[in-house]
């Protein structure tokens, strides 16, 4: 079990535990007043309860197709008693025009897979479909953004800087405008592995590029921004 600051309780066996793509993703989200938010691909939940922890106006709602990350979803979802503000919806999001009505939502997120399927990856059934686009593609997750997103509503998701050109072409043929971003390095000599980006549906021109967030100095040791999203004692 994980304890988070901001109350949510989630369970690290069932689905996947709670990794610091989605604890930075978590952070990097900007709530509006009363957002509406759909997870695509929200595994056992983790993003979509600690934005609920962050705001208790915010209302949630999953899409999953993995059964027993559905099943772990579910089981936090009871824990943190938000049945009330996240619904989940067992499917796929390949299929979203048969699951959920267009220009539902305000805020689409989303801890995607980063890797072409003809890429090798992770071994294990189960972590090779959440690692690389077996089920789902890029195309595909723009896609279902576009399609749930109201006019001026954000996408945020986190994602490989290496293909990030591929990124951007993808949303901009859905029309999703990339407008901020921030790459994350573990180390300040190390090469960025992460970046968090927001795009807007029907958004103009004009890309955000934010301070890189630096996870831990030369000798290891969690930076201050590190602690304060891992909420450890100390954190700035």
């Amino acid at each position: 079990m994980e304890h988070f600051a901001c109350g949510i309780e989630l369970e690290a066996s069932g689905g996947f535990p709670v990794t610091t793509d989605t604890l930075l993703l978590a952070d990097f989200v900007r709530l509006r007043a009363d957002e509406e938010v759909c997870d695509l691909g929200c595994g056992s939940g983790a993003l979509g309860l600690l934005l609920c922890g962050r705001d208790a106006a915010c209302r949630v709602t999953g899409v999953e197709l993995e059964a027993d990350a559905c099943a772990a979803a579910v089981r936090n979802i009871a824990r943190n008693s938000l049945a009330d503000r996240f619904a989940l919806i067992p499917g796929d999001l390949r299929e979203i025009r048969t699951l959920l009505p267009q220009h539902r939502f305000t805020h689409v997120v989303s801890n995607p897979p980063y890797f072409p399927a003809t890429v090798p990856a992770a071994p294990e059934a189960r972590r090779a479909a959440a690692r690389s686009e077996q089920t789902c593609t890029l195309e595909q997750l723009c896609a279902a953004a576009a399609w749930l997103l109201k006019d001026g509503g954000r996408f945020s998701l986190v994602y490989r800087p290496e293909r990030l050109c591929d990124l951007f072409c993808t949303l901009r043929a859905r029309r999703l405008e990339p407008k901020r971003l921030r790459l994350v390095r573990h180390r300040p000599d190390a090469a960025a592995s992460l970046a968090l980006l927001e795009a807007r549906a029907g958004g103009g021109a004009g890309l955000d590029c934010g301070p890189e967030l630096v996870l831990s100095d030369r000798q290891g040791r969690p930076s201050a921004e590190f602690r304060r999203i891992y909420h450890l004692e100390g954190g700035a």
